[in-house]
């Protein structure tokens, strides 16, 4: 058996981007819009009259002031509020195998290592753009990479769970080297209609490339990794291959129609959601360390996912015994906002290259499921 290392990581960022004052601009269009159509209703006290979002409420509930997405325009025209991304022929390179493409080229040119010297390839994202082909085999083909590649899904957590995944059969010798993507197209399951919601996700593309131990002096070695799932319901999505097979139920509205509260689009409780995974992510961070022998003086950084601003500084507070946040756990939020599984990885890559051999620090993640997972790492 031989460790495996993370030995690189890689980005592809959108060329395009949204504000907070373009997004609420256009959101709080389209609600007047929507109240006027539905004035008498409204007047008539049958229907709630929609209420304005702005830049105050965004900034003060998530700490996100702006994300990067795949399509600017499609997004901000309040008669459509969603990426426009044109369907491609099928003998095209999708758009999901495309951006993971680019993350993974620049994973491996950091590494200084050729596709040929890779072995494996999991795509590992909240959202997949088909169910087959498995978008992992058709990156692998554009990489020009022989052995195997498949799909995975957890959520926020696909990473960290990819990242065991990769690492247990690197372990076992089925693989030299395991390349891991993370294309996140957010913008495309997100409800741009909903004031709650609206404003949480963008668009990009991490990767992370695991390698023997023994191929190389540079990365991170892996000190242990820990998975954990507890069902929830407060974060879901319902859309899939079975909604045509049923008419809509219980007054839940087709995704088409754009409204708030479709099921079929990315839906939480926020609140609840805040209340359960804080105490639930701390406590197996905690206990992690603790079972590893570390203490949190021990830690120079955590890598924590990127959805809510007030979650990671309780998290870091509860980690390290003190108030914590920066440079402890830095945050990539206000510019890239939530993307899902790869925002960990998104601040791993851009706040660990002024750490020193032997500095140790962990990557963690939480999100829908719910699902969680930390991989503890000591710099090379």
């Amino acid at each position: 058996m031989s460790a495996a290392v993370i030995r690189a990581t890689g980005l592809w960022t959108p060329p395009e981007s949204i504000d907070n004052e373009a997004l609420v601009a256009s959101f709080n269009t389209w609600v007047d819009r929507d109240n006027a159509q539905h004035a008498a209703a409204i007047a008539a006290g049958e229907r709630e009259p929609l209420a304005h979002s702005s830049v105050e409420f965004i900034e003060k509930a998530s700490g996100i002031r702006s994300r990067y997405v795949i399509d600017r325009e499609g997004i901000l025209d309040p008669e459509r509020m969603t990426p426009n991304i044109p369907a491609r022929p099928d003998d095209a390179l999708s758009v999901q195998a495309e951006i993971a493409l680019k993350a993974c080229q620049d994973a491996l040119r950091l590494a200084a290592r050729e596709p040929g010297q890779v072995d494996g390839v999991i795509v590992a994202a909240s959202n997949l753009q088909r169910a087959y082909p498995a978008v992992a085999i058709e990156l692998q083909a554009a990489l020009g990479i022989e052995g195997f590649a498949f799909d995975m899904n957890v959520a926020c957590s696909s990473a960290t769970f990819a990242i065991q995944v990769a690492a247990d059969m690197i372990a076992m010798g089925h693989a030299r080297a395991i390349l891991v993507a993370n294309p996140e197209i957010c913008s495309a399951h997100l409800n741009w209609r909903d004031r709650d919601s609206h404003f949480i996700f963008g668009d990009v593309a991490t990767a992370i490339l695991l390698e023997r131990e023994d191929l190389g002096d540079e990365g991170w070695r892996i000190l242990g990794s820990r998975l954990q799932t507890r069902f929830s319901n407060n974060i879901r999505n319902n859309f899939g291959f079975l909604n045509r097979a049923h008419d809509p139920v219980d007054g839940r509205r087709d995704a088409l129609a754009g409204r708030p509260g479709d099921d079929r689009l990315f839906v939480q409780q926020g609140r609840k959601v805040f209340r359960e995974v804080v105490p639930m992510v701390s406590e197996l961070i905690v206990s992690h360390l603790s079972d590893l022998g570390l203490r949190p003086e021990t830690l120079r950084r955590i890598w924590l996912h990127q959805a809510n601003a007030h979650m990671n500084l309780l998290i870091a507070r509860k980690v390290f015994g003190r108030e914590a946040g920066g440079e402890d756990a830095p945050s990539i939020l206000d510019r890239y906002a939530n993307t899902s599984s790869a925002g960990s990885i998104i601040a791993f890559h851009l706040h660990s290259a002024d750490l020193a051999p032997g500095d140790r620090g962990v990557l963690c993640s939480f999100g829908a499921g719910y699902s969680a997972g930390t991989v503890f790492i000591e710099k090379r």
